[in-house]
């Protein structure tokens, strides 16, 4: 059974920090591209961030929005993508969804509040 459990949102203050984490399940995670999604209340769903397979070298790309800001990672001992958010600024506040893709589909997780105060 396919697996994605995102942790780590929570509320903060504008400039803080704070690291989400997906922990993958189910399928063979080096071989999926991994990615950080967000959708903030009457917004379109955006991609964040997104680090590649381990056949193309876990290239990493991020939005405009959250470049020097947001770094992606992920760890494949423990089948695990993390997003380490600093400089948090209050349009940063959505839920933030991990997707894998890959030879088997698109899998997604059920998403983590992010709340950043001003």
């Amino acid at each position: 059974q396919v697996q994605l459990v995102e942790s780590g949102g929570g509320l903060v203050q504008a400039g803080g920090s704070l690291r989400l984490s997906c922990a993958a399940s189910g399928f063979t995670f080096t071989n999926y591209a991994m990615s950080w999604y967000r959708q903030a209340p009457g917004k379109e769903r955006e991609l964040v961030a997104s680090i590649t397979s381990v056949s193309v070298g876990y290239i990493t790309n991020y939005a405009d929005s959250v470049k020097g800001r947001f770094t992606i990672s992920r760890d494949n001992a423990k089948s695990t993508v993390y997003l380490q958010m600093d400089s948090l600024k209050p349009e940063d506040t959505a839920v933030y969804s991990c997707y894998a893709r890959g030879p088997r589909g698109i899998y997604r997780g059920q998403g983590t509040q992010v709340t950043v105060s001003s």
